[in-house]
């Protein structure tokens, strides 16, 4: 079985990032509201943008996770296969904060 890490573009511009093993069964739960509290049941239509097939949904899950972490810009190079942007925007994370909080670290001793 395969599973895919997917992003939809809302209606209103925003992204979902999802993991799904049946990609069109998916995107119909969101555009019908199978799930009343999910991100996209008050932002349809939803289209998909991008989708990587994953070995397996563990796999699929971290690459959501991970994904879900990244800025705007980030996602949107993804969608557009700007893979020189996505290194151009995590060098740029990188520089600002050590830290995934934004938090300067701080180090003991």
């Amino acid at each position: 079985m395969k599973f895919s890490v997917y992003i939809l573009e809302c209606s209103d511009g925003s992204f979902y990032v999802g993991h799904t093993d049946d990609m069109r069964k998916r995107i119909a739960e969101h555009n019908v509201v199978a799930f009343q509290y999910c991100w996209t049941a008050s932002r349809r239509p939803v289209q998909l943008v991008f989708q990587q097939l994953m070995p397996s949904r563990n796999e699929a899950f971290q690459a959501e996770r991970q994904i879900k972490g990244w800025s705007r810009s980030k996602k949107r190079a993804l969608i557009e296969g700007k893979w020189q942007d996505i290194s151009t925007f995590a060098k740029t994370y990188n520089t600002r904060s050590s830290t995934p909080t934004g938090r300067p670290s701080t180090s003991s001793g």
